[in-house]
Formats: structure tokens, C-alpha cells, sequence
């Protein structure tokens, strides 16, 4: 893919690296002449030290031949004008960073996919992983749905049980979904079907309509999540 990330901060720095490792060529525009040389010399990508917000630079980094452009700046306003000029070079994907809620809106009226403010991901992940321990990693899906992966303990009320008997006894209602399971047996991941039977340590990746509350991972043999 040939891929335009603007801005070289806390975000875009990591993406540079991913989205070259991963053979992309990369084409980076960042403001700051420090930032800049910092990527020139430490990947292999071409870096254009110049104001992402004028048609001129986007067309020098090749936005009429881009597959996909990112917009990676702290400032909403400057992703903005990026993205608005992306559409005019038609890019085919158009991404960029959203610092503030309220601003979202704009970005979803100009038909852009956006990702909310990374520094509070990171802060929800992490009291995530504090106040509910037994979920190993979650998406969140809307307002409150939630697909999480969770470990089987040897006395969850789910351990050697089929799924259409979790279903029959109520333990599994129409707002939940298990996934796949994945067991150490060095096997590949279980899609599981009606008579597939639940394990202890099985790791199951579930999807939840209300989000892993305490009352759901107690099904899973995590009745600590309560203490929380």
C-alpha cells in the first residue's frame, strides 16, 4: 500500500514504524524540522518537512496515487483540513485521529473513519485491567456492547458443559456469544457449534450486549470482578 501518515508525535511515530515494517511504502509529513529529521534517519520512508494543510504538499507526497492517508496531529482542527483535502484528492481510505468528543461529528459529516482520543483508550484499557482482571483483552462495540476474551477457571458454573446446554440452562442468553475458544493443546482456535463442550482453561473470545459486567464473568468462574 502507499500510505500518507501526518504527523510524527507520540502517534504517528509507532504507526511509521508498523506501516514500514509491514512493506507499505510510507510517505511522512510532519511541521516540526526535529521530527522530521528524527524519522529521515531512522526509517525508510520518504519525509516531507512541510505544512500537511496546503493542496502543494499533499499533492508532493503523492496524495493522487495514495491508497490510504492518517492524520496523526494533536490538533483536531489541523486533521480536519487534512482530511478534507484528502477527499478532494480521492483517497480511497481516509483516517484520522479525534481529540476532543464533541468534534467527532464533523469528522463523521465528512465521511472520515476516525479513532477517539488514543490517550483515553489507554486510560479505559488500563482501569480495565485493574477493576476487571480476569478479562485478558476487549473491544467495545457502541455504547455498551463488548467482545472480550476470558479464561474457563476449573469451578465456572460453564466447565464441561456444551454451548446449547449454557443456552438450555439460562447461562447463556440471546445478548451472548461465544466466539471461538482456544486451547492449549496446540490446536488451532475451536469455532464452536452447539455441541462443542466447554473446558477449564479454555480461552474463550465471547461477544456481550451489555459489556463484561461482574454478572456476566461470573459465569466464566470470575466472581473476584465483584470485589471491584
Amino acid at each position: 500500500m502507499y500510505i500518507i501518515i501526518v504527523g510524527a508525535g507520540d502517534i504517528g511515530t509507532p504507526l511509521i514504524d508498523i506501516a514500514t515494517r509491514s512493506g507499505n511504502e510510507v510517505v511522512v509529513v510532519e511541521k516540526d524540522v526535529d521530527k522530521a529529521n528524527a524519522v529521515a534517519g531512522e526509517q525508510d520512508c520518504l519525509v516531507l518537512n512541510a505544512d500537511a494543510t496546503t493542496k502543494e504538499t499533499l499533492q508532493e507526497a503523492g496524495a493522487d496515487r495514495a491508497d490510504a492517508i492518517i492524520s496523526t496531529t494533536d490538533q483536531d482542527a489541523t486533521n480536519i483540513m487534512v482530511c478534507l483535502l484528502a477527499k478532494e484528492f480521492e483517497i480511497p481510505s481516509i483516517l484520522s485521529v479525534v481529540h476532543e468528543p464533541q468534534h467527532m461529528s464533523v469528522f463523521r459529516e465528512i465521511g472520515v473513519n476516525t479513532m477517539q482520543n488514543p490517550q483515553e483508550l489507554i486510560a479505559e484499557y488500563l482501569y480495565r485491567a485493574v477493576s476487571r482482571p480476569a478479562i485478558v483483552d476487549y473491544m467495545r462495540i457502541g455504547e455498551e456492547a463488548e467482545v472480550f476474551e476470558i479464561e474457563v477457571t476449573e469451578d465456572a458454573p460453564i466447565a464441561g458443559k456444551r454451548i446449547d446446554e449454557l443456552a438450555q440452562e439460562g447461562l447463556l442468553d440471546d445478548e451472548m456469544l461465544i466466539v471461538a475458544i482456544e486451547r492449549d493443546d496446540g490446536g488451532h482456535p475451536i469455532t464452536p457449534k452447539g455441541n462443542t463442550r466447554i473446558e477449564a482453561h479454555d480461552l474463550l473470545t465471547v461477544y456481550s450486549g451489555v459489556g463484561a459486567e461482574p454478572e456476566i464473568t461470573d459465569i466464566f468462574g470470575h466472581g473476584e470482578d465483584h470485589a471491584v
